[in-house]
């Protein structure tokens, strides 16, 4: 029954991790900059890295299941109850069962492995992540769509890119939204509120925030678990935001500086590993 245990528990975690990476966009090293005018005006820039849990594990978990070593349980004496040496016979019909079990796990193994592959496929709005082609497909989606100014597949499930966008804040912001990809977590949200506030929130910009469904798994696909496998860049960045509405709360070491720019000031995060809140503001605009 110790090949069932291991099965369990595999599959489990393996069923985590397809979640994982099937709904996690992350940021690699990166600059980043939101201007955000009184008169509801904004910019928003996004230049660098970002990465493509799935395919950066190659549509794979890395867990095995291994094969129990056989070893015979001891025989039971039927009249004092007490441990006995086992016959020939009976270590044969030990070792059949165990074989039995492990052939069992195997195939049940396979078979979670085929749904997980599928599940993941169809989260991934049709990408196969063990698709040779599936990186530069979905490169070309995103450089179908408005603001992705260029879209660089450089392999192993990193794109360089460059977004850019302006607008009016008549509406909330998120960045990015992606066809066909709806479950990613935002780098950067930007809410209007009825008071003439609005909220900046960047979670994907700090490993808490990048993955708050799943705190115990780390944010970044797992680096070095197979051999010859490149590690994905760490996060590394500068999130920026200047305005000339009025800094009511932010969560800056430094607090708002003057930023001749806009008129105004600016606040600034510097992102990596160790980030640990995500980066928020509250800015007052006209109403």
């Amino acid at each position: 029954m110790l090949a069932r245990g291991k099965l369990i528990a595999a599959g489990a975690a393996a069923a985590a991790l397809v979640l994982l990476a099937g709904c996690t966009l992350l940021p690699g090293r990166f600059v980043s900059d939101l201007a955000v005018r009184r008169d509801g005006t904004f910019t928003f820039h996004y230049k660098g890295e970002i990465i493509l849990a799935a395919l950066a594990q190659g549509g794979k978990s890395d867990l095995k299941v291994e094969d129990d070593k056989f070893t015979p349980a001891p025989c039971k004496n039927e009249t004092t109850g007490d441990d006995r040496a086992c016959t020939a016979a009976e270590i044969a019909a030990q070792r059949r069962e165990w074989a039995g079990e492990q052939d069992e796990s195997k195939a049940t193994k396979a078979e979670q492995d085929k749904q997980s592959r599928a599940a993941l496929q169809a989260m991934m709005g049709g990408i196969n992540p063990e698709d040779p082609q599936s990186a530069q497909e979905f490169a070309n989606r995103l450089a179908r769509q408005q603001g992705w100014t260029s879209v660089v597949n450089k392999g192993a499930g990193v794109f360089e890119v460059d977004y850019s966008i302006a607008g009016r804040l008549d509406r909330d912001f998120t960045f990015p939204v992606i066809e066909r990809l709806p479950a990613v977590i935002p780098f950067v949200t930007v809410i209007r509120r009825n008071d003439g506030t609005v909220r900046i929130d960047a979670p994907g910009f700090s490993p808490s925030g990048a993955n708050p469904q799943m705190p115990g798994f780390p944010a970044m696909p797992p680096a070095g678990t197979s051999k010859g496998k490149k590690a994905p860049p760490a996060l590394d960045g500068r999130f920026t935001v200047r305005t000339d509405g009025e800094v009511i709360a932010n969560n800056t070491d430094e607090g708002p500086l003057a930023d001749p720019a806009v008129g105004g000031q600016r606040l600034q995060w510097k992102v990596s590993p160790t980030t640990g809140a995500p980066p928020t503001a509250l800015v007052r605009l006209a109403k």
